[in-house]
């Protein structure tokens, strides 16, 4: 997930934040929490709903363990287009690019084409 917040300590306005997702039904919970000490991050967050999420949105987490991890055993399926887009913007943020006006417009444009937005064009 890529998000956008308003910011005022930010010279652009805006602060740039990823968080990392992997989204269960609590029936998947033990699996899902074995995820923490497995990656060595994270925390696992329950819902009322019953579901159960394994995420991180530290920065080095995301670019030290999640993407090496997701670079040596790649994904499938239709989320892989939009991990290669996560991916992007990580490098946008490590170049600093995030915060200027250029780089912060290019973080929205692959947003924009993020999720249900890929197949809505």
């Amino acid at each position: 997930m890529v998000k956008i917040i308003k910011s005022s300590s930010q010279k652009v306005g805006y602060q740039v934040q990823l968080d990392f997702v992997i989204t269960g039904h609590s029936r998947d919970e033990e699996l899902i929490n074995s995820l923490i000490p497995y990656l060595n991050c994270g925390i696992l967050v329950k819902t009322k709903r019953g579901e159960v999420y394994f995420t991180t949105r530290k920065f080095s987490d995301i670019t030290g363990i999640i993407i090496p991890f997701l670079k040596q055993y790649p994904m499938i399926g239709v989320k892989s287009e939009d991990y290669l887009d996560f991916c992007k913007v990580a490098d946008l943020m490590a170049e600093k690019q995030h915060l200027t006006e250029e780089g912060l417009n290019l973080i929205r444009n692959i947003k924009a084409g993020m999720n249900s937005n890929r197949w809505d064009k």
